[in-house]
């Protein structure tokens, strides 16, 4: 098993978008369309770390469909075309939208959790101090 400090640090965008392993570059992220390998077939580096979650289709959502349902809805206040029009014309434009970034978004994601050393969170109390330590019994009676 190679260590971290063999690997020089790549960038999140090069090797996520690419969907090359975080680590070394070189290795494949995916095995099929969005599924994550469980490691790097060159550096051994396990995936187990990744978890885009929902990231990757907020962000579609976000930044695609919104522009893709409102170029449909502008053509259709426009123009009033038949109902063929918009499955020649914004069924497609809002399928390569929403579909085609998934892929690169998600590999700059994973890549990103890697290079940035991400991991699950925890709660930070604040107070580091230990805990007062409660009185005696026989203080507390006050004769």
């Amino acid at each position: 098993m190679a260590y971290e400090a063999n690997w020089a640090p790549l960038s999140p965008y090069s090797t996520g978008v690419k969907g090359r392993c975080p680590r070394c570059g070189q290795g494949h992220l995916f095995n099929g369309f969005l599924t994550l390998r469980t490691k790097c077939e060159v550096c051994d580096l396990d995936y187990s770390f990744a978890d885009p979650a929902d990231g990757p289709a907020f962000f579609v959502i976000c930044f695609a469909c919104i522009p893709s349902v409102a170029l449909g809805v502008w053509l259709e206040v426009v123009y009033q075309p038949p109902f063929w029009v918009h499955l020649l014309i914004s069924l497609p434009f809002l399928l390569a939208t929403c579909i085609l970034p998934l892929r690169p978004l998600k590999g700059w994601l994973v890549a990103s959790q890697y290079y940035y050393k991400a991991e699950q969170g925890k709660i930070d109390r604040g107070d580091h101090t230990p805990a007062p330590k409660p009185a005696p019994a026989d203080a507390e009676s006050g004769s």
